[in-house]
């Protein structure tokens, strides 16, 4: 594969601050813009970044009720996340001193958000931001056999335990202890399931790219590259090689043939992602809005307390 620098442009998500609005009352603002217009800025924009206007936690249900109404619940998502209130999350429990790679929320599911909204309740003492990356400058940026290899999709593998073992168990991963709720949710999802004698298996064919529904633009739109070992770094993925098969892993990826991805695929796909991320970084009140289509996003690492919740809509 070629060595060559993707090409980053000067995107950058829209700053509204609250001297700019002429207003701290970000409720009344967003009421003044409506929702057809605030749906229109951030196609355009695909993100919105809002600053100042001193958002707090007990101020945050009305603000996400104009940025994403109909709250979705978090089902079948892969992150470890609480839930703290109505559909609203921690952002991820993932151990503070990694790295979240670039990924478009839920992109492995039949079915996605189109919106995520972020709210910076504390801010960490040192990193932590959110880098944002454009799905197209993305796609575009990887080298050209890499894209061929993906062209024919993606197959994902879950083995969630029943509540012992590596990983979710399908109970967190779906909300729920009915397994009839969750096999109506797979089948409406066109996925294959088994139960085990430890849980759950799943596994999707699904593609690597989409369109956008409104801007037609292509995007690269999976979790390939998290879902494989070699996303996990060297030791990580060594360990669980001793540990399992990969079969067993409690999420792993192959081309839809079940051909095996190369590591240094995987590798390229990473790399590319966070060198092409524009880091949004956080202060106390912040609020992020996303196209979750448009923009694939991630995570820093910090040092400190860092509390950040996100709620998700398909509206």
């Amino acid at each position: 594969m070629d060595t060559a620098e993707p090409g980053v442009g000067a995107w950058q998500p829209h700053e509204i601050t609250s001297e700019a609005a002429g207003t701290r009352d970000l409720v009344g603002w967003l009421d003044q813009l409506g929702a057809r217009r605030l749906a229109e800025l951030l196609t355009e924009h695909k993100g919105l970044v809002f600053r100042d206007f001193g958002v707090t936690a007990e101020g945050v249900d009305p603000v996400f009720a104009r940025l994403v109404p109909d709250r979705l619940p978090y089902v079948h998502g892969n992150s470890p996340r609480t839930k703290v209130g109505g559909n609203l999350y921690t952002s991820t429990e993932y151990p503070q001193q990694y790295t979240i790679s670039m990924h478009n929320e839920l992109s492995y599911a039949h079915r996605w958000p189109t919106r995520l909204a972020f709210y910076c309740e504390k801010a960490a003492e040192s990193g932590g931001a959110t880098p944002v990356l454009d799905g197209e400058l993305w796609l575009r940026s990887l080298d050209a056999e890499v894209r061929d290899a993906f062209a024919g999709g993606i197959r994902y593998v879950q083995n969630l335990h029943d509540g012992l073992g590596f990983g979710k168990s399908w109970q967190d991963t779906f909300e729920t202890d009915d397994r009839k709720a969750v096999e109506m949710f797979l089948r409406e999802s066109r996925a294959e399931w088994e139960w085990t004698e430890d849980g759950l298996r799943i596994v999707q064919l699904r593609p690597s790219t989409t369109k956008h529904p409104v801007t037609g633009a292509e995007v690269w739109f999976n979790q390939a590259d998290q879902w494989h070992p070699a996303g996990l770094g060297d030791e990580a993925s060594a360990e669980l090689y001793d540990i399992l098969s990969p079969d067993e892993f409690p999420q792993y990826v192959t081309f839809t043939d079940g051909d095996p991805i190369p590591d240094a695929y995987v590798e390229h796909i990473l790399g590319r992602g966070l060198e092409g991320a524009v880091d949004v970084a956080w202060h106390d009140g912040d609020i992020l809005l996303i196209d979750n289509v448009l923009l694939a996003h991630g995570r820093r690492p910090f040092e400190g307390t860092r509390r950040v919740l996100v709620a998700m809509s398909d509206t």
